[in-house]
Order: structure tokens, then sequence, then C-alpha cells
């Protein structure tokens, strides 16, 4: 079974659990400061798992909601069953399942479904990405001044990204924060923005987005600068051409 057609239509399936159960009574819990859990989480999770070990019993599962399944063989899917919780509860539209395909320690494809929206970000190592079957490019902005950012963080934490927000809010043309961000990756993707930074993500936030970035012609990496390592959560994803100027930019935040 090909692994990008599975998620992809996975994705698919979760979202469409997630939009007809929008408007219903939900059980909402906060697993620490305004960090939600809803029924609805769980409902996916739970639909995206029994998928996964029907057709990929060997696989390894890492999913935020506790649907973990250690498997016994080199696949592993990573699993957002529901990115942008607080957006969902208050029926604020982005919102996303989010399904990263790993092999052997790589990344090989990527699946963000935005069911409000009616749109399937997709890409595959080597392949290129698309949004509902469309190929998608980067932006070509070229100067941080001309360009739209955006972020994300918890509130309750806000001062860990404070002086970082600040500073591009004076430099970028726009600075937005969305709340979902394996979205925000999506649409650095697409070229609605232009780059996006954020701290103390988990692998599920960021693993579907990083595949669609770089096969898109953007560029990944730690907010500090090397690579990007999925375990320890500090992004900064960008369209490339700005990617030098906006990580000297958070530096100086960060010094400051």
């Amino acid at each position: 079974m090909d692994p990008l057609a599975f998620i992809t239509a996975l994705a698919r399936d979760a979202g469409a659990l997630l939009r007809d159960r929008l408007n219903d009574p939900r059980r909402i819990e906060q697993k620490q400061p305004q960090d939600l859990v809803t029924d609805a989480d769980r409902a996916s999770e739970a639909l995206i798992v029994e998928r996964i070990r029907d057709a990929f019993p060997r696989a390894a599962i890492l999913g935020e909601e506790g649907g973990a399944y250690r498997g016994d063989g080199d696949e592993r899917f990573i699993v957002d069953p529901l990115d942008g919780t607080t957006n969902y509860a208050h029926r604020y539209p982005l919102f996303c399942v989010s399904i990263a395909y790993e092999r052997a320690g790589v990344l090989e494809a990527g699946a963000i479904y935005a069911p409000l929206l009616d749109e399937l970000y997709a890409a595959r190592k080597g392949g290129g990405a698309t949004r509902n079957g469309e190929p998608i490019c980067v932006s070509t902005i070229g100067a941080v001044a001309n360009a739209m950012v955006c972020t994300g963080f918890n509130p309750a934490r806000y001062a860990r990204n404070g002086r970082h927000f600040g500073a591009l809010s004076n430099l970028a043309q726009a600075v937005r924060r969305d709340g979902s961000a394996a979205l925000d990756l999506a649409f650095v993707a697409t070229g609605i923005y232009d780059a996006f930074w954020e701290f103390d993500l988990k692998p599920w936030d960021i693993a579907a987005g990083w595949v669609l970035i770089e096969e898109a012609g953007g560029r990944v990496g730690a907010i500090a600068g090397g690579p990007l390592d999925l375990d320890e959560g500090s992004i900064l994803a960008s369209n490339g051409a700005i990617h030098d100027e906006i990580q000297s930019a958070l530096a100086r935040a960060d010094a400051g």
C-alpha cells in the first residue's frame, strides 16, 4: 500500500469526523494551562490508530493523545488528530489533522487536512507538494520587511516568545498567530506565509509540515541555526529567501 495515498485518505476521513462533530456538545479538558483536549481529539485519534494498525500492523505510532504503539518494524506514523484544539473548541475554522509517515528514521510523506477549508496538503519526499492535488511552492518574497510571517505560543507562556514576537512585529509587514502549527507550516509551503517560527513543539506538530515545506522548495531548521531536530521542537521554516534574515532577527531578540 502506498503510504502517501493511505495517509491522505486517512487525514480526510479524520477531518470529516471533526467537521461532523463541530457543533455537537463536547467534553473539554485542560491538560495544562490553556492546553485543551476534547472528545473529538480522542475520537479522531482512535479512528486513525485503528486504520494504521489494520493496514500497517508492524508500524510504530506516535500520537498526541496517547495513541502510541511501539511496533516492531522500521515504519512509524506521527499523528496529530486535531491540531488547533482551542480553535476547534471555539469553532474557529483554523484547525487540521496532520499525519506523517517515517521509514528507517527518514520522513517520507506528510499530509495535512483542514476540514472547514476543505484543503488537503500532501507531499512525498522527492515528489513535490500539493494542495488539493495541485502543485504548490513557497513564496518568492526576498525581504522580511515585505513578508507576512507567523508564530505560535501558549498564552500562559508568552514570555518564552514575547521578545521574538515583538522584534518581528517591528520588522515584518505583518505577523500572525493562528493557533495551529501544522496548518501554519502548510501555509508556508503554499506561499501564504513567508516564514513561521515556534518554540517547544512536539514531533506531531511539525513532522508533516517539514516534508511539505522542503518539497515546496522552502527551508526548515532550528531557530538557533543548524538542522531541525524533530524531538527538540524549535522550528524556523521559511521560503528560504528570508531564512537567514529572520534567523538573525530572532537571535538579536534572544540576546536583547
